[in-house]
């Protein structure tokens, strides 16, 4: 069976491909390159022994996403990854957000309408829940008002997959994603952010292998334990193996609505100070880190309530913090050597 993955060589794209691919489905993956490279095909099949199908595409010109699906008429759902996903970019440039996040998925679902098998896994986050009220956050609290025109995205996006499920043949997944580390333990793929990273972990390993100087810690006076802010951190591996799951879901029809929503996270906050240190455990590498101001766009903390994952999706994480620091070590060390 044919799945179409859009942003299939980016960080959590391509390790679902991997286990896509393990499952025995045919993987075409649609990608623009402007955060991937596309040796992450490499890394692919030196892994699974396959290459995806791989077409350079970028999802906001309309008519090239038109062409795409007479091409490939014959997939049976998609997995939408491909968007821009950096919080404070976004607060910075919020119509680049609006513009490939929002359009390329208007796009996508007027084509997938058109399919036979109009299952659709979207990936959401927990920026929509915006700084939630109580922890741990399940899928059933409210939807803040966004922190970032990036979480807006994301909002904005499930609501419109909402309204077309309604009125057309798509059945959809919304997995909302808490914070994803890590890298594959064969170290052939992972985390490779063009520039400045973005995120903590792949700049806790570029500090770590000298390539920055110092790493920010971003407020130390936050209502937490030890004054900085409280993520879920989840293993990208086990991330992906709940994508898989989602789509065998709807392919066997066991949806019980037209839409569901899952948060994937292990249940467990950790700090900043604490990855940190738990860095620091793990690699024997001393960080060179400061606290600066508080970085706007940031809430103080959200981890994730996994009991409707693991008892409806029969998904629950397997690794831990420790391991899936590890693994991006690895995997930095590999890059650089």
């Amino acid at each position: 069976m044919k799945v179409v993955v859009t942003g299939g060589l980016g960080f959590i794209g391509s390790h679902t491909v991997v286990e896509l691919q393990n499952e025995g489905f045919e993987v075409v993956i649609i990608d623009n390159l402007s955060n991937a490279s596309e040796k992450v095909l490499d890394g692919i099949y030196n892994i699974t022994g396959q290459k995806p199908l791989f077409e350079k595409i970028d999802l906001r010109e309309k008519s090239a996403v038109q062409h795409f699906f007479k091409k490939y008429h014959d997939v049976v759902g998609i997995i939408h990854f491909a968007a821009s996903k950096a919080v404070g970019e976004s607060v910075e440039n919020p119509l680049l957000y609006y513009e490939n996040n929002i359009n390329t998925l208007v796009y996508l679902l007027q084509e997938l309408t058109a399919l036979p098998q109009a299952n659709f896994i979207f990936s959401s986050s927990c920026t929509v829940y915006g700084q939630a009220e109580k922890m741990p956050i399940t899928e059933d609290a409210s939807v803040q008002p966004a922190m970032s025109p990036y979480g807006n995205t994301k909002q904005i996006g499930e609501e419109i997959i909402r309204d077309t499920a309604k009125v057309t043949n798509v059945n959809a997944v919304l997995l909302r994603y808490f914070n994803p580390i890590g890298a594959h333990a064969s170290a052939e793929i992972g985390e490779l952010p063009l520039g400045v990273p973005q995120n903590l972990v792949p700049f806790i390993t570029q500090t770590a292998m000298g390539l920055r100087e110092k790493l920010s810690v971003f407020g130390n006076d936050y209502p937490t334990p030890d004054g900085t802010c409280i993520r879920d951190y989840i293993h990208v591996v086990d991330l992906a193996k709940a994508h898989v799951i989602a789509l065998q879901r709807l392919l066997n029809e066991q949806n019980v609505e037209k839409v569901e929503t899952f948060n994937l996270g292990t249940g467990t906050g950790s700090s900043v100070l604490e990855v940190i240190h738990a860095f620091e455990k793990v690699s024997g590498q001393k960080l060179n880190y400061q606290i600066v101001g508080r970085r706007e766009g940031d809430i103080t903390s959200a981890y994730a309530s996994t009991n409707k994952a693991n008892t409806v999706l029969g998904w629950k994480a397997q690794l831990s913090l420790e391991e899936a620091l590890a693994s991006a070590w690895k995997w930095e060390q590999k890059i650089r050597s």
